[in-house]
């Protein structure tokens, strides 16, 4: 596959989960990718190995997105290799979840949930543009929670992804005259670690509100950025996309 051969992809929190598979998607449709990490530098060096032994091209760049100027710098970094950054998806988040009682008690988890999952966002978008040429694809990675909560103890997490749809929206107005495309996806319950390690109660109720009656496999989200990343997406632009399974149906 080549859909994206001579495009530069960059990707925050490209280790695990539907990270990794995002990177792993772009990677083999030709695209060089350079992807963020925060503590798995063996899994992140094993994830580049493996792409340069299919050939392809890869730059992992340890940042954190909760201290300001870190995806600054990695984007920085990977376009000084790269000359140029054609795509954009921002994965990253930080999830912390607890009663509205005990908020008081999680105010450091709460900002470190806006660090990453705002205001990281809008400093890769800021740095990333710079390097963009027209016709560029930025990708942001919402949550289905956005519009349907589903459980308590979440509100706080769910307001940041909220804030990301809507971020999206503004931005595909902001960067329309350059035909730079903003859209974001949001999926549902999702095989990754959090939800694999999760108690089984935990799974078997997130499964009974599912009409398709099975969790979202991280390849099945990569295939969907990759399209918006790719040519055929060119007119979409603003745009949620919801892989839910039909949960918010």
């Amino acid at each position: 596959m080549s859909k994206l051969k001579g495009k530069a992809a960059f990707v925050t929190g490209g280790t695990r989960g539907m990270g990794k598979a995002i990177v792993e998607r772009l990677a083999k449709e030709g695209a060089m990718v350079a992807f963020t990490y925060l503590n798995s530098e063996s899994s992140a060096q094993q994830i580049v190995y493996d792409i340069v032994e299919a050939g392809g091209k890869a730059l992992a760049i340890k940042a954190n997105g909760a201290i300001q100027g870190a995806v600054e710098n990695a984007i920085d970094a990977a376009a000084e290799v790269f000359g140029e950054i054609n795509i954009l998806v921002n994965n990253a988040a930080v999830a912390v979840n607890g009663p509205i009682e005990t908020a008081n008690e999680r105010a450091e988890a709460y900002n470190k949930q806006i660090d990453v999952n705002i205001r990281s966002v809008a400093e890769a978008v800021r740095t990333a543009q710079k390097y963009m040429p027209d016709g560029g694809r930025i990708i942001n990675i919402a949550s289905v929670g956005g519009i349907r909560i589903g459980s308590p103890g979440m509100s706080d997490y769910i307001a940041t992804k909220a804030a990301v749809s809507a971020y999206t929206r503004g931005l595909a107005w902001d960067l329309a005259p350059r035909k730079i495309t903003v859209n974001s996806v949001e999926p549902g319950a999702t095989e990754t670690d959090m939800l694999i390690n999760a108690d089984e109660n935990i799974r078997q109720y997130l499964m009974d509100s599912i009409p398709l009656k099975r969790f979202a496999l991280p390849e099945e989200v990569a295939s969907l950025v990759n399209f918006l990343a790719g040519d055929e997406a060119g007119y979409i632009t603003g745009s949620s996309f919801k892989i839910d399974g039909g949960i918010s149906a």
